[in-house]
């Protein structure tokens, strides 16, 4: 699959999984150093917001829009997955007043490899908003065709209700 960035055709690393699938097996890491899998998403609905790097204007904006709008689902995960590390995660988080939204690192790539969502030749992951029901199945995707564009926050949205 590929997407575009600034026009240009980025290739990713394999084919996303799709509306009905199961979400692969990955582990992202926490603010505190803990290891997250998807096992540990089950039981809850679950959004997955993947910004390329949060230290860029629409990756910080997809974030806080989501962030902003946590409290109105409080039976949901609030995912967001870059390949930032921890500490970068964290300035930014200080930085904007982000509180509520869980940033995870992938700088590992495990998820970006799972999902399919890698770039190798950036080494970020391709935006995009994954719903997940209680048991792991995707419900809801959007791969932004160009990563310079913001996602549809009122589609993903609308699904979790």
């Amino acid at each position: 699959m590929e997407v575009t960035f600034k026009g240009k055709e980025c290739q990713l690393v394999g084919n996303p999984p799709k509306v009905g699938e199961k979400m692969p097996e990955f582990t992202v890491i926490n603010k505190n150093g803990q290891k997250i899998t998807n096992q540990d998403l089950l039981g809850k609905t679950t959004l997955i917001s993947v910004v390329p790097d949060i230290n860029t204007s629409v990756c910080s904006i997809q974030t806080k829009k989501f962030n902003q709008t946590m409290d109105q689902y409080p039976d949901v995960n609030f995912l967001t997955v870059s390949t930032n590390t921890i500490e970068d995660q964290q300035k930014w988080c200080a930085a904007e007043g982000v509180k509520n939204m869980q940033l995870v690192s992938d700088e590992g790539h495990s998820f970006g490899e799972a999902t399919g969502l890698l770039i190798p030749e950036m080494g970020i992951l391709a935006r995009s908003v994954w719903v997940l029901d209680k048991d792991g199945m995707i419900i809801y995707r959007q791969i932004v065709d160009e990563i310079t564009d913001e996602p549809n926050y009122a589609a993903a949205l609308e699904e979790l209700k």
